[in-house]
């Protein structure tokens, strides 16, 4: 399909028509103004990239992130930071690739690859949904057996169903869905800043730890548990989601001026709201690393950081059941605001690989039941066996990391074609810092494997 292009390089039309929209029950359904001031205008755009955000805390992050500090104190800060970076870098990218083209990354990727390759892509990015899924609905299960005593098999299952919950909220529309995640995002934030000045960490330590140390490179574990948090920080269904609901705002693409706008402030909506989750995650490493580091206890499980935060021998003075609790109210709060962009982005994937058109209700429920059935499959085969399940977590996100790039190269090369985007097309630093990143995952990745093979 060929893309019309405006004289001068001044923008993108795409030729796809109502039924080709990404998302197109709420594709274009916000309006936007058009001549007013900076904070208005802000306010227009901000929703989108608290979406974006929490997939990069998802409960997929607690367990290498806090298990990161307890090993490592504070020297995996320094990953947590680039991380960050790098995903504020490529999400800018993708909100811009979607609001210039009016495509997503799954339809751009799909018309502009062969067959064979396009189907390789969408395996792994199915796949890449399935392991955030391994996290997000074993922590909300988890949460509830903590909360509520109920049992994990049946928290899992409750969280399948929460695909209900979320044609509900769409009828009610977009902004609310922003509005509920926004407050769920809330909860995380205000518990954890709490817990950690509770804790008392070391500012010192702090600051040295957001400075790159060589030992990650060289010490096996500590590689594993650094691509962990970069698959947790950085997560390839976000930058399909991204390219979608950046589209959600009204913007007439015949017009240079707005999509200047769109881009702009989509962007600052974005990393705004990235930076909160940066600071969740540092929020995460630091309260492993004052709390843990050092002691005896095993943190591999949702229930035993629960257990600990109550447990005085551990966590000393500051150890109450108020604590354990707000962590699982916090879990809780991570799963389900993840679980609605998850299911959100395998709508996305799977409409723009595969371009399956069915009901929406339809669509939503096998999009969902598509990454629940594995992780419910194996519930059950390890019932009882706690331990063996939250072990999935770990390999998802290192599995996420993994994926990344076949994400990445994809919307790197894209947002970098002049024909594509126009004047709206990468600058160089841009193009080669994303290039770079890339670069660097695929040798970090093959590097792991081999030292896990014991080639190395």
């Amino acid at each position: 399909m060929e893309d019309k292009v405006f004289a001068q390089g001044k923008g993108i039309v795409s030729n796809g028509t109502a039924a080709d929209k990404s998302l197109d029950e709420i594709n274009g359904s916000i309006e936007v103004p058009k001549n007013a001031g900076f904070w208005k205008t802000l306010a227009a755009y901000s929703g989108p990239g608290i979406l974006i955000a929490v997939g990069y805390m998802d409960p997929g992050n607690w367990i290498t992130s806090i298990a990161g500090g307890a090993q490592y104190k504070y020297r995996l800060l320094a990953v947590v930071l680039i991380s960050s970076l790098i995903a504020m870098m490529l999400q800018s990218m993708s909100a811009k690739l979607g609001i210039v083209t009016g495509k997503d990354l799954a339809q751009l990727t799909r018309e502009r690859t062969s067959k064979g390759v396009g189907l390789m892509l969408w395996v792994v990015t199915e796949l890449a949904i399935m392991a955030t899924d391994i996290a997000e609905i074993i922590g909300s299960g988890i949460a509830l057996k903590l909360l509520f005593n109920i049992p994990l098999i049946v928290g899992i299952m409750i969280t399948a169903a929460d695909v209900l919950i979320l044609l509900l909220l769409m009828k009610l529309g977009f902004r609310k869905i922003e509005a509920i995640v926004a407050t769920l995002v809330a909860v995380i934030l205000l518990v954890f800043v709490y817990e950690v000045l509770l804790a008392q960490p070391s500012i010192g330590g702090i600051m040295r730890g957001y400075v790159p140390s060589s030992d990650i490179f060289t010490n096996h574990s500590m590689l594993y548990l650094s691509l962990g948090i970069i698959g947790a920080t950085v997560m390839p269904h976000d930058l399909y989601l991204g390219s979608s609901i950046s589209q959600t705002r009204k913007v007439d693409r015949t017009d240079r001026k707005q999509l200047a706008q769109a881009v702009r402030f989509s962007t600052i909506d974005s990393n705004m709201q990235l930076f909160i989750a940066f600071i969740v995650n540092s929020l995460l490493l630091i309260l492993g690393a004052a709390l843990f580091y050092g002691t005896d206890s095993s943190l591999g499980r949702f229930v035993d950081l629960f257990n600990a935060l109550s447990n005085s021998q551990v966590v000393g003075a500051i150890a109450s059941p108020m604590l354990s609790m707000l962590f699982a109210v916090a879990l809780l709060s991570s799963g389900q605001s993840s679980t609605i962009t998850g299911t959100l982005a395998g709508q996305i994937i799977m409409e723009g690989f595969i371009r399956l058109r069915i009901p929406l209700w339809v669509q939503r429920l096998v999009t969902r039941l598509f990454s629940v059935t594995p992780v419910l499959a194996f519930a059950i085969y390890y019932h009882g066996n706690e331990a063996k399940i939250e072990n999935l977590l770990t390999f998802s996100q290192v599995f996420l990391s993994i994926a990344l790039p076949f994400a990445v190269i994809p919307l790197v090369m894209f947002t970098s074609n002049r024909k594509l985007m126009g004047e709206f097309a990468n600058r160089a630093w841009i193009k080669y810092c994303a290039w770079g990143s890339a670069i660097v995952l695929v040798i970090l990745n093959g590097y792991l494997i081999l030292q896990t093979v014991g080639i190395m």
